[in-house]
């Protein structure tokens, strides 16, 4: 136990500790390079194993642009505890093995020294990480491949990216947890990344998301909402948070419908699909995009198959109302059923099988033999998108 002291450094590789270690309210400085490390150390407890906690409540522990606390490799019993600790440099716990948790509630890292990072947890395995209640990173944290069975938790976080504004604010690509909770203080300065990650319970707020946030293959299983923010929750907001991603992917798109779906919202899910088939076409070249365009205009690719039927009532309604004012002519007279301007206008309009209006009268005005050519031709488009966008919904596509 070494409390409110003050410390020129604690080299403890590969150490067996059976009690817990004990530094809260104690200042820690830097020692000079180690076998392990070029760079000025504050904590070196690299491969060690702690059979009880490691208590660094109230300290700081001062390495500035090397590595206030080195622990890759550390295996603990108890869990780690840091709370309002300030780190002048990088706190780096790779593979660590923490069953018993990280809690840094109101800690500050900074100076985190030439890799911009604040705090490395990459390929660790931990039961809680607990970085709220105005926790601070002037730099990046990284948790690659991280695995945590409960809650990981930014709330009231700052995420303040690394100083040159370069890279991301958070790095957790491939990371798994159960409860994710990203509902921090402000806007993070960096970018957010968290491709293939896997939460079963995504909670955020609407500080959650920088400018650019990386969602390929980011799995969630459901996302939590305040019940004074439903606002938040309706599909433009969620589309535009994966429109944040740089690039066309399909995937955040269908994990969001596949979210709505399992919450009983299918008309969301289908908007979001939509959406999906929108930022598609942005990636098409010049003839597709016009396809695309004309799918979504009447069908909404498949996703709206009623606006075909707004479409047809409304060509149904000006067929009659031009071919009802004019006179006509029958091709054979005295032969053929009697002109009905309605049924006339849907033999135009219905591509296959015939009503016998369309071979038994033709029209002498050629404007409106022109319209005639015209409805036929609207007649084989609805029918081509009609098809083609149910089939496209039918296979997700």
């Amino acid at each position: 136990m070494i409390t409110g002291s003050r410390v020129p450094g604690i080299e403890a590789d590969s150490a067996r500790i059976a009690a817990n270690l004990d530094l809260r309210y104690s200042v820690v400085e830097a020692f000079g390079p180690s076998h392990f490390s070029h760079l000025s150390t504050a904590l070196s407890l690299s491969d060690a194993r702690v059979t009880g906690g490691v208590l660094l409540n109230g300290a700081q522990i001062s390495a500035p642009g090397g590595r206030a606390v080195a622990a890759g490799g550390l295996v603990m019993e108890g869990g780690i505890f840091c709370k309002r600790i300030v780190a002048r440099g990088e706190v780096r716990l790779l593979g660590a093995q923490l069953p018993g948790g990280l809690f840094m509630q109101g800690a500050h890292l900074t100076d985190p020294g030439p890799r911009g990072v604040s705090l490395a947890l990459d390929n660790a395995v931990a039961s809680t990480l607990d970085f709220s209640d105005g926790f601070t990173a002037d730099g990046t944290v990284q948790m690659r491949a991280t695995r945590v069975s409960g809650t990981l938790t930014f709330e009231g976080a700052v995420l303040n990216g690394r100083p040159d504004g370069h890279g991301p604010s958070l790095a957790a690509s491939l990371m798994q947890a159960v409860d994710f909770d990203l509902a921090l203080t402000r806007s993070p300065s960096g970018t957010v990344d968290l491709q293939g990650a896997q939460v079963s319970y995504l909670h955020d707020n609407e500080h959650s998301w920088p400018d650019v946030v990386e969602l390929d293959g980011f799995v969630y299983g459901s996302i939590k909402r305040d019940e004074a923010d439903e606002q938040r929750e309706a599909v433009a907001h969620r589309v535009a948070w994966i429109r944040r991603s740089p690039g066309y992917n399909s995937q955040p798109y269908e994990q969001l419908a596949s979210w709505y779906r399992k919450a009983g919202h299918d008309d969301d899910a289908r908007r979001a699909l939509l959406a999906k088939q929108r930022h598609r076409r942005r990636t098409l070249q010049p003839p597709a995009r016009v396809w695309g365009h004309l799918l979504d205009m009447t069908v909404g690719y498949g996703y709206r198959p009623w606006l075909a039927g707004v479409w047809l009532l409304a060509l149904t309604l000006l067929g009659t109302l031009c071919f009802g004012t004019h006179s006509l002519k029958p091709i054979e007279q005295g032969k053929g059923a009697p002109f009905q301007p309605l049924v006339y206008t849907l033999d135009l309009l219905i591509p296959i099988g015939g009503l016998g209006q369309r071979s038994a009268w033709y029209w002498p005005n050629e404007s409106l033999q022109w319209l005639a050519y015209a409805l036929i031709a609207f007649g084989w488009v609805l029918t081509t998108a009609v098809i083609a966008g149910v089939t496209r919904a039918l296979q997700k596509n």
